[in-house]
């Protein structure tokens, strides 16, 4: 008996339910909706003529007038290596070249070493062109075949001017090679004195 009560209300229920669905879907058949306008009216709006661009032409700019020219200090140009008349003369005594310049041979009284290749400096520029005279002594070597070898500085005047230059021309000097009991040897102890004169040959 329990049980055909609680059919009877889940029947009741149910059918209730269906008969208020129904219900609903009759009241939506008299929705009304908003039906829009055929026609939307449309501004049209004329944008204004574009304008052609223009061309802006420069002026030709004339060229950057050049700087006058800087002034050309005239330098003497340097001295050259030149071949002065070879004299030879007992070591101890002065040699002097046709260029003006004065060679000491020291004290050595080997008459075997003597200069077979002399080569007088070069003037420096700068000497020469501010007038400085002067003069170099240098200490210097032989060895077994004539070439001058362990070249110093003695004394100079003006100190360090003509040094290099000084030095430089004495490398390049040969000397007859000395020989012992058949055997070339090392000659020591020579000093030479370079003078640089702006002096010319008479």
């Amino acid at each position: 008996m329990k049980k055909i009560t609680i059919i009877t209300l889940l029947a009741g229920a149910t059918t209730f339910g269906l008969f208020a669905f129904m219900a609903f879907l009759v009241s939506n058949d008299h929705l009304s909706f908003i039906v829009p306008p055929d026609d939307i009216p449309i501004d049209i709006v004329r944008l204004p003529d574009e304008k052609p661009a223009q061309t802006r032409v420069r002026p030709n700019l004339q060229p950057p007038t050049p700087p006058p020219p800087m002034p050309r200090t005239s330098v003497p140009p340097e001295v050259g290596d030149t071949k002065p008349t070879l004299v030879y003369n007992p070591p101890g005594l002065i040699i002097s070249g046709n260029n003006g310049n004065t060679f000491s041979l020291g004290n050595k009284a080997d008459a075997d070493a003597r200069p077979l290749v002399r080569v007088n400096p070069k003037y420096p520029i700068g000497a020469a062109r501010d007038g400085i005279e002067g003069w170099v002594v240098l200490a210097f070597d032989i060895n077994a075949i004539g070439e001058v070898i362990n070249i110093s500085i003695v004394d100079s005047q003006p100190k360090r001017t003509f040094d290099k230059a000084a030095r430089q021309a004495l490398k390049k000097w040969k000397y007859r090679a000395k020989s012992v009991d058949g055997k070339a040897v090392v000659q020591q102890n020579f000093t030479v004195q370079l003078d640089f004169s702006m002096a010319q040959p008479s």
